[in-house]
């Protein structure tokens, strides 16, 4: 009765879709950050390194996004739905970024 609770996995390849995938993400996610570094020290600094940075940034956000929180295996609606409010905040956000400073220069410049 004492090892009632203990239950033995006698297959020896369990769980071995999941290390794959991990081993995937881990891959990407790697190969992704040495693109950043290898841009970082050889792309001199300008408007192209910091677009490169930001789309970089924006592709690795969703892709652990997707894999860590499991979004990529929700249905679509949701993944709109979680979606569309991020774009027009960020929308919104560099909008007012750039306004407020044009509002700015119209009043004090």
């Amino acid at each position: 009765m004492a090892d009632a609770h203990h239950i033995q996995n006698t297959d020896p390849n369990a769980g071995a879709e999941q290390r794959k995938a991990i081993w995937k993400t881990f891959w990407i996610l790697l190969i992704l950050t040495a693109l950043e570094f290898l841009i970082a020290f050889t792309v001199p600094h300008g408007t192209l390194k910091i677009t490169i940075f930001i789309v970089m940034t924006i592709v690795k956000a969703f892709y652990i996004v997707g894999e860590f929180m499991h979004l990529k295996h929700e249905t679509k609606s949701l993944i709109w739905s979680i979606l569309v409010p991020i774009v027009f905040v960020a929308w919104l956000i560099l909008a007012l970024l750039l306004e407020g400073n044009a509002v700015f220069d119209a009043i004090f410049g």
